[in-house]
């Protein structure tokens, strides 16, 4: 009951402490709040990434799971993937054809697409009404009727459209669908990955529960005075700390509901807000119901430790305060050994294989230890760097005697930004580490084209007119079109468990063979015979097939296509044999080259022509006249930027979660910096006052707030520096990985001298109000 009786005190002090006590309990809140948002926001994460992965299995194509074909119904629909891009941004969609008056719908959708209608996402039917959307518009020049719900959609900022055509079939690379939703578990994460996520969850939520920390101790020196008081009419000095706990346990429960009013006000604009293409629904933002509980718990709990904490190093008398350790210096072992602690079990953890699972709560734990040592070590530092300081400009010095007497507040107020810094130096290098083995080589050449498209629709007959569409794009300097099929050796084998030599067909001009051969000259009629560079055993199969001077049978891959047949060819004998080459896609191709004089592309109905592009880099949206061009070909035409490397798209997701909570946290570190700022200052008005009426000049003064902030940070970034080299070499270690980039850490410092320099400016407004006269006075 006395322990009660003390609270409720110590909670009628923080709630009728007059506009000064409001005033303290008020940033105490709003730090707290902020706080309490973030957890909320990172606790929400899983409940987010299920709803995605719940809507995006929901709008698959459940036929496409079955072995056997999905039978015509009065609801199958027949539809082709129409997916495009525009100005690196991905356009999903759908072109489709209902096969039945009941067609079945997609997630999303009310109403099925008419021939030359279609249902689109609200963030695309924006870009189509904006000047941004015309190119786009030329692309997809179908009627927009009706609108995908969010059940259909990924986010709210996804652009995403469903087309109606009249002309799909099962023999121009459509497929039947009778209904969506298909289930089944997601590829898991490699153990590497898994580390990833560990460490990125603590490099991110360590300098929020630090700035937690942090919050419940603003007006800590007014309290002190105040609590001096109590001790002058008869409390205890256990009395005395259970009302200050009282004090920070109501701040703290403020915290907890103004974070609550943070999180349902900030969840409503998060539809708004897109960062790197991704964007996420306010819905989908519910904090796990245990996780909501541990936050309710543990910042109250939280408030009332750190408030007993503190109180144990300040001795509070009836005629003032004194606080310990002026005399004494800040003992270092202890804060020393966190650190050490925690490269111990990270250490003692041993190294992650590929195929071993990830233990995460030793992984978790040791970068726990490291990353809160060092915010332990910071007081000690600061106070060991200022005591080595004098001299200098009367801004340095007040600045230097201001830290000498209350550095544990200063050191305080940059712990997030240092913890933060060192967690991100840790992770820049791991990322660095590891990179590599997310990153494959393509095989393909960028600067020989850029795109390639390929259309099933798109047959030899169409072949010419289709190379001179893309020729003639604006922005298109070359365009490498052929067309392909395959030739094999007419008859039956003379054994029936032979397998009858076929090998491949291409046709195309002289400048095209030349990229795909070294053929030397070429004239319009010749025909070449083209040899894989190292192997032998092909190179007789293919011979086998081509055979010069004799007859070649041409489309042999038809099968129960309607209307298609083979051909029968004469390979020329004066056809001469060359070296294959490796085309912009980094294919060789091997087998026949023709040009048209020698064989018309019109006799082969079931060839594909495939292209690929080179463009002017320098010709505004050149890549997007390239996808229009093949829109008015085929809309379902496959039209794939080259790239000379592919990064697994798990590691790249980790980035993007990582980039998010980056941002977050840095704003929160941010606002942590200033609240704290103007909360001492609020603590010095007076003393600002008394310094001005003596003729201090306010520059002096601003001067002296940016020493005061950039000292205690510059020490901060330093041990953050020491501190993420050594944890991001022992986490490269347990990769069984060679650290790559031991200087990552200028862009992160950098972004500490902005923090700095941020905080100063907005600091300053407060400042020039503090220094009226108005603050000598006192009641």
């Amino acid at each position: 009951m006395t322990w009660l009786r003390d609270l409720g005190l110590g909670i009628r002090f923080a709630a009728a402490g007059g506009r000064e006590g409001w005033a303290r309990t008020a940033l105490t809140a709003v730090g707290v709040g902020l706080g309490v948002a973030l957890l909320l926001v990172a606790s929400s994460v899983p409940h987010l990434l299920d709803q995605r992965s719940a809507r995006n299995d929901g709008r698959k194509e459940a036929g496409s799971s079955l072995g056997a074909p999905v039978p015509e119904s009065d609801s199958t629909v027949l539809r082709t993937d129409a997916e495009t891009e525009y100005r690196g941004q991905a356009v999903g969609g759908f072109l489709m054809r209902a096969e039945g008056p009941d067609p079945v719908l997609p997630p999303g959708v009310a109403h099925f697409p008419a021939p030359g209608e279609m249902a689109v996402s609200p963030a695309l039917r924006e870009l189509l009404a904006s000047p941004e959307g015309e190119l786009l518009r030329e692309r997809l020049p179908y009627e927009i009727t009706s609108v995908i719900g969010d059940q259909g959609l990924l986010s709210p900022g996804e652009l995403y459209f469903y087309a109606g055509s009249d002309t799909l079939a099962l023999a121009t690379d459509s497929r039947r669908v009778a209904g969506y939703g298909r289930g089944g578990e997601g590829e898991p994460l490699s153990p590497i990955l898994v580390m990833l996520v560990i460490i990125i969850c603590v490099v991110l939520l360590v300098p929020v529960a630090i700035f937690i920390a942090t919050a419940v101790r603003f007006g800590g020196e007014r309290r002190d005075r105040r609590l001096a008081a109590l001790r002058l009419v008869g409390t205890d000095i256990r009395q005395t700390r259970r009302i200050a706990a009282g004090e920070a346990l109501f701040g703290s429960v403020l915290g907890l509901l103004a974070g609550t009013v943070f999180f349902l006000v900030g969840r409503r604009f998060v539809g708004r807000v897109e960062l790197w293409n991704h964007s996420a629904f306010p819905s989908d933002l519910v904090p796990a119901p245990w996780a909501a509980a541990l936050v309710a718990v543990a910042v109250p709990l939280a408030a009332v430790l750190v408030t007993l904490a503190a109180m144990r190093s300040v001795v509070v008398e009836p005629l003032g305060v004194v606080r310990r350790g002026g005399d004494r210096r800040r003992r270092l072992w202890w804060r020393l050994f966190v650190p050490a602690a925690g490269l111990a079990v990270l250490g003692a953890t041993g190294q992650v294989d590929e195929f071993t699972p990830v233990n995460p709560y030793p992984i978790a734990a040791g970068a726990v230890l490291v990353l809160v040592g060092l915010a332990l070590l910071l007081p000690w530092l600061v106070e060991a760097v200022v005591k080595l300081l004098g001299g200098g400009p009367l801004s340095w010095q007040l600045a230097v005697r201001r830290l000498r007497l209350s550095s544990g507040s200063a050191s305080r107020a940059v712990s997030g930004i240092t913890v933060a810094v060192a967690g991100a130096v840790a992770l820049q290098m791991l990322f660095a580490a590891v990179g590599d083995e997310f990153d494959s080589m393509t095989g393909q050449d960028p600067s020989r084209a850029q795109f390639h498209t390929y259309s099933g629709q798109v047959d030899g007959d169409s072949a010419t007119r289709t190379i001179a569409a893309f020729e003639a794009t604006e922005g298109v300097e070359a365009v490498i079109g052929t067309v392909e099929t395959y030739a094999m050796k007419p008859g039956k084998p003379e054994n029936e468990e032979d397998i009858q030599p076929i090998t491949s067909l291409t046709v195309g001009d002289c400048a095209t063979l030349r990229e795909l051969a070294r053929i030397g000259s070429c004239e319009e009629g010749d025909t070449f015979v083209a040899h894989p560079e190292n192997d032998k055993e092909q190179a007789d199969w293919i011979d086998e097939t081509a055979r010069k001077g004799e007859r070649v049978e041409l489309n042999p891959m038809v099968g129960d296509e309607p209307g298609a047949k083979s051909v029968l060819w004469t390979l020329p004998a004066g056809t001469r044999t060359v070296t294959a080459g490796l085309d912009p896609l980094g294919k060789e191709h091997w087998g026949i080259l023709a040009t048209a004089g020698a064989l018309d592309p019109k006799i082969l109905p079931t060839a594909q022509t495939v292209t690929q592009i080179r463009i002017d880099e320098s010709v505004p949206d050149a890549s997007e006249h390239v996808r229009n061009t093949a829109a008015r070909i085929d809309p379902g035409m496959r039209v794939a930027t080259l790239t000379a490397t592919y990064r697994d798209r798990q590691y790249a997701s980790v980035q993007t979660g990582l980039r998010f909570g980056a941002v977050a946290t840095l704003l929160l570190i941010a606002v942590s910096m200033l609240v704290s700022q103007l909360e001492q200052l609020r603590e010095r008005k007076r003393l600002l006052a008394v310094l001005v009426a003596f003729g201090t000049k306010r520059s002096t003064l601003g001067w002296s707030v940016l020493w005061q902030t950039a000292l205690p940070v510059a020490v901060g970034l330093l041990a953050a520096v020491a501190g993420g080299l050594g944890l991001g070499w022992v986490l490269t270690w347990m990769l069984a990985k060679t650290v790559t980039q031991w200087f990552l850490f200028w862009p992160l410092a950098g972004a500490g001298a902005v923090l700095v320099a941020g905080v100063t400016l907005l600091s300053l407004p407060p400042l020039w109000r503090m220094m009226r006269p108005d603050g000598l006075r006192t009641e």
